[in-house]
């Protein structure tokens, strides 16, 4: 099959294109699927704008639509109706032996929601100004001819655009204001044959390992080639969202994991995503939790992952970390380890702390049930590997006196994580406000088999054995099953997670458990290949749950998958 021609459910993954701040889905809100495919926008929030429903007769068809990371079609043969990106902000339809009916999601207009409908007497166009996202969606008949329906009504009432004829072509596209009436040379073919090259280019460039062993990878490029979006609002870069469903924003550990398994191929996008969150750093060196087109929030942080991704960053990217950015890049970590150290850690005490499950992205897990401000043994692990990424960009700074505290502060708190939250036989988590111990059967709780090489034998091998309990046949379960809080669905009480699993294997491979690392990755890849590319994955069945174009799931598998796949070229190689 050629690259791009791989058929997607659209109730799985969204129609979109890089740049694009709209796809076409029939998810038109968390969890909610309407009958027809929208054209569902991702400024100001996640808003259902346009209806796309297929007509004969005047009535609606019962066609099949499906998709592919070049077009989405409805019907067959001689009854069917084609769509493609022409551009980020471009949508252009066509069809034959059907009809489209074009028409407002919202069928309410007031002065703040919905959306309102006009004939441009300039060029003849369809106007849809949307409240909610702020733009302006105009469509052009290029072939064929139109009707509008409910132009200029107000208050309750259908407005569409119905376009019809033996064989017809419109654009919808996305405009912030005023724009010149659309014209292109280019015909249909032309631009389906463009999108198709340039989604093989960029799937050749992330993923050429690719093989008939990772039947997943095209996939899982599209995944991430469609939720890019371009600058705009609070997103100062060009930006992988988590997904163009309802996770549409961008966090400040998820952008890690995009950002890894960009490196290789698209090195300059792939440093935009680990910069992004940083071009939000607050005057204290905090990072927000989360950014989007309209905000930024700041009510939580996120775990300080992003010495460990610097660290593997540096093996990925082509040419290393950029030259040019790494003194910057150096003042934005010391910031951030360093708001850790100072504002969230007990004054005399030698750990930081979350002050809610949401800090550590596992929201609800159990370390958090009793009490919310909690010492655990990952972030004190994470901020160890933060503190020895500095000492290492301080010396290529020139500055070996700021690598030796660096590196101090980094043996400190390995020594205090091994003296104070392990009991000898597992690691504990603790109040920072009693220093009573809290632990049970969480994933969390092994998180420190980051530090790979620098837990001591005896403590790494009671690691792994635990690691191995938690290992089912999809994956790293977050919650033992055997616990009293193990939920099938429960969030971070029991599904598989992407990010916490490439964690995971990389501090086993470091660690030299080698064996126990292929098994976590296999699985993990296993699930995606069979399941998708959901947000998580129930630990025992291995169906996907929540969100189920998550991109961070997908760059997962093409890390996992890209690292097998060279080992096992490395093998033959040397069976050769």
């Amino acid at each position: 099959m050629p690259t791009g021609d791989q058929e997607f459910s659209l109730r799985e993954i969204p129609f979109s294109y890089p740049g694009a701040w709209f796809d076409v889905s029939p998810v038109v809100a968390q969890a909610t699927y309407a009958d027809d495919l929208h054209v569902v926008s991702h400024r100001h929030g996640m808003h259902a704008v346009l209806a796309l429903v297929p007509e004969s007769g005047g009535a609606p068809a019962a066609v099949a639509a499906g998709a592919t990371p070049s077009a989405l079609t409805w019907g067959t043969g001689d009854r069917r109706i084609t769509a493609v990106f022409a551009a980020p902000e471009a949508l252009r339809i066509a069809g034959r032996g059907l009809e489209l009916r074009i028409r407002a999601a919202e069928p309410t207009l007031t002065p703040f929601t919905g959306s309102y409908f006009f004939t441009d007497p300039v060029d003849g166009s369809a106007v849809f100004t949307s409240y909610e996202t702020g733009c302006r969606y105009r469509v052009t008949v290029l072939s064929g001819h139109a009707r509008h329906v409910g132009a200029e009504a107000l208050g309750t009432a259908e407005r569409a655009v119905v376009v019809g004829g033996d064989a017809w072509e419109v654009v919808i596209e996305e405009l912030p204001g005023t724009r010149e009436p659309y014209s292109t040379a280019l015909t249909f073919a032309d631009v389906l044959a463009a999108t198709r090259t340039e989604f093989a280019t960029f799937a050749d460039s992330v993923a050429p390992w690719r093989s008939e062993h990772t039947p997943a990878a095209e996939l899982a490029c599209y995944v991430l080639w469609s939720a890019i979006v371009a600058p705009a609002g609070f997103v100062g870069r060009p930006a992988v969202l988590m997904s163009k469903h309802w996770m549409d924003k961008v966090w400040s550990w998820d952008h890690c994991f995009n950002a890894l398994a960009l490196a290789g191929g698209r090195p300059e996008l792939a440093w935009h995503q680990f910069q992004v969150v940083f071009d939000h750093q607050d005057d204290r060196g905090a990072l927000p939790d989360s950014i989007t087109h309209a905000e930024v929030l700041r009510n939580f942080v996120k775990p300080p992952i992003h010495g460990w991704t610097l660290g593997r960053l540096r093996g990925r990217l082509p040419a290393g970390l950029p030259e040019a950015e790494r003194g910057a890049v150096y003042r934005q970590l010391a910031a951030w380890t360093t708001f850790w150290l100072e504002h969230r850690r007990v004054p005399g005490g030698p750990f930081a702390h979350y002050e809610h499950g949401n800090d550590s992205g596992w929201d609800n897990a159990t370390p958090f049930a009793e009490r919310r401000l909690v010492q655990t043994p990952d972030l004190a692990a994470f901020l160890v590997l933060q503190l020895k990424e500095l000492a290492v960009l301080a010396a290529e700074q020139g500055d070996p006196g700021a690598a030796a505290r660096w590196h101090a502060e980094a043996d400190s708190m390995l020594a205090s994580l091994l003296g104070e939250l392990w009991d000898g036989t597992r690691f504990v988590s603790r109040s920072a406000v009693t220093g009573a111990v809290q632990s049970g059967a969480s994933l969390l709780e092994l998180m420190p088999i980051v530090l790979g090489e620098h837990l001591p034998p005896d403590v790494r091998d009671k690691v792994v054995a635990g690691l191995e309990e938690h290992l089912t046949d999809i994956g790293l379960a977050t919650e033992l099953p055997a616990s009293e809080f193990y939920e099938a669905d429960g969030y971070w009480r029991g599904p598989v997670w992407a990010p916490v699993t490439v964690l995971i294997e990389d501090g086993l491979r470091r660690a030299g458990a080698v064996e126990l690392a292929d098994r976590v990755g296999a699985r993990f890849r296993a699930v995606c290949e069979k399941s998708g590319f959901a947000e998580n994955f129930d630990a025992v069945t291995g169906d996907g749950l929540r969100d189920r174009a998550y991109t961070w799931t997908a760059a997962a598998y093409l890390l996992l998958a890209g690292d097998a796949e060279r080992r096992r070229a490395r093998a033959a190689a040397r069976d050769a």
